[in-house]
């Protein structure tokens, strides 16, 4: 046998790094790492890591990291973890640094993607939590189509308070509305504070983080289980073992993302966002991972379906439960089972086996956490997509989180060019019943970011207005906004869209049955105000400045690039 071919150590792509005398000072680089000869012939497995001191749902990321490799290990691969950056929308809501959110899913999708590419890995494990990281995680894996399966960190548990339980941060946020108003006290206030959060973990409502932990298992990237189970189980250590065990054997059998995330795959998430009553951030970021996986599903894709699936689960915020709870009940699967007549079970998942499959052993669950199908909390799905005079391409509403007297209303346009400028009217008791918040020029070019309008909605939650006040706005919501609270406007203001010429005291109508977003002003009334229209453009950073000439409309997931 030659030289060259005694140095040829393995056939996956990793190979290139070591195989062939030409490699000899990459393999001098591993050497110096610890890594031994026999190392070389083993598939060289990626293990994203994004844990963060500044981020409860990543802080313990490092100890499910060592079961990945450890899982791994065992597997007969290599682990080779790095890591990549995750901001917490929490402690980012409210202020300036909101801005820096979404953006943030695209610069882990990219550092992701150098890394893997850069090392030509063999096949990767995501370690992830929390609201855009998840999403920016599956973003990379869609690119890429190497093997990759997806750890998630898991929901702390819910909180209990003076009788009160499955307290999350949802419920903090309107409890200070709550404090203003005189309806609690300073010291309650305080005492639900150190109550709320009591475990590591994502928040505890079905939010963003949650959502789309369990749209990773429902699209097939994670285990079975995984995208409910408690950051603080033992189960969630078992998991991510046996994940790093998986990832190895999904190198030999050739299973990569390009033959998991599928266009019937993301409609099956659709479909399970409309039963779970999921986020309305779950639209933006299946949208931007379908288009890195070149299977773009569209607002017409939510539209339809959101008229087929009912919405199920009662999941805070807009229900009774925290997602520990709906782990208890069977988690991801038992949905899936909830709606396995409506889905493509076909559907190939990381396990290597079809959803069908994975349900074999799944009963059916039908309680107060998961809802028959033959008395469903409603018999639509939990989200809606609007259109109108205001809206031509679009908008988002979670329909879940409404009370049913604020489907149809109308009322007088307020109108805000920041989220700051609303908040300061509604401490003040500017804000009154009958009106609807115009809250412009916080979409994705122009905020620049799309910020989160939580803030503002809890406050209006907690003064007891959700019943008598609706905002609009061309930026978005946090997964754990409930009340009348559309979102997602595009075209936005920043872009020449119609929530940019609205005045105070116009006239807005709101149909979510109907499915209607408009404006009391003709075409020739609006065509008129165009020709004094002038955006408001925002000082920024530049970073910002480069996310803002980049980003696309909300209504196409405020992805930074397309296939052309």
């Amino acid at each position: 046998m030659s030289d060259k071919e005694e140095l040829r150590y393995k056939d996956e792509r990793s190979g290139i790094l070591v195989n062939g005398v030409g490699r000899s000072g990459n393999r001098a680089l591993l050497y110096s790492m610890g890594l031994e000869e026999d190392d070389f012939r083993k598939p060289m497995i990626g293990i994203a890591n994004s844990f963060s001191e500044l981020v409860p749902g990543h802080i313990h990321l490092r100890e499910l990291a060592r079961d990945v490799s450890d899982g791994i290990l065992e597997g007969g691969g290599i682990p080779r973890e790095f890591d990549t950056i995750a901001l917490c929308d929490g402690l980012c809501q409210g202020h300036c640094g909101m801005r820096y959110s979404l953006p943030s899913r695209e610069i882990i999708a990219d550092s992701v993607e150098a890394v893997v590419e850069g090392n030509q890995l063999d096949g990767v494990v995501l370690i992830a939590s929390c609201d855009k990281i998840v999403p920016g995680m599956m973003m990379a894996a869609a690119r890429l189509s190497i093997p990759a399966i997806v750890v998630t960190g898991g929901p702390m548990i819910a909180g209990k308070c003076n009788g009160r339980t499955n307290i999350c941060l949802s419920n903090l946020r309107e409890f200070v509305g709550e404090y203003q108003v005189g309806k609690m006290t300073y010291d309650e206030l305080r005492k639900m504070e150190m109550a709320s959060l009591p475990t590591v973990g994502s928040c505890s409502m079905f939010g963003t983080a949650n959502t789309m932990s369990a749209l990773a298992e429902v699209l097939g990237l994670t285990l079975p289980f995984m995208g409910t189970c408690p950051a603080v189980a033992s189960e969630k250590r078992r998991l991510a073992r046996a994940s790093g065990k998986r990832i190895v054997k999904m190198v030999k059998e050739g299973l990569s993302t390009d033959k998991i995330l599928t266009k019937e795959a993301f409609l099956n998430g659709i479909k399970a966002v409309m039963a779970l009553g999921a986020s309305t951030n779950s639209v933006l970021h299946l949208m931007a991972i379908s288009h890195e996986a070149h299977a773009d599903i569209t607002l017409d894709d939510f539209d339809r379906i959101s008229r087929q699936v009912p919405y199920l689960c009662n999941l805070r915020p807009s229900g009774a439960y925290a997602v520990d709870v709906l782990h208890d009940n069977g988690g991801i699967p038992a949905v899936l089972k909830a709606i396995q007549d409506k889905i493509d079970d076909s559907q190939i998942t990381v396990t290597g086996h079809s959803i069908k499959e994975v349900l074999e052993a799944q009963p059916l669950v039908e309680n107060d956490v998961i809802y028959p199908r033959s008395a469903p909390k409603n018999k639509q799905g939990g989200i809606a997509i609007l259109h109108g005079n205001l809206a031509p391409d679009g908008a988002v509403v979670k329909a879940s989180g409404v009370k049913p007297s604020m489907h149809q209303f109308t009322g007088k346009a307020r109108v805000f060019n920041s989220m700051e400028d609303s908040i300061t009217a509604i401490e003040n008791g500017e804000i009154h019943a009958g009106e609807v918040i115009v809250l412009r020029y916080e979409g994705p070019k122009g905020g620049p970011g799309m910020r989160e309008m939580f803030l503002v909605t809890a406050l209006l939650v907690g003064r007891g207005m959700d019943e008598s006040t609706a905002l609009i706005t061309d930026g978005r919501f946090s997964g754990s906004t409930r009340g009348p609270c559309i979102g997602h406007i595009s075209p936005e203001a920043a872009a020449g869209g119609p929530i940019g010429l609205i005045e105070d005291g116009d006239i807005i109508h709101i149909d979510i049955p109907n499915r209607s977003l408009t404006v009391d002003l003709s075409d020739e009334e609006l065509a008129e105000r165009r020709k004094h229209f002038k955006p408001v453009v925002k000082a920024t950073s530049p970073l910002l400045k480069k996310y803002s000439a980049l980003v696309s409309s909300a209504d196409k997931g405020a992805i930074l690039h397309t296939h052309d």
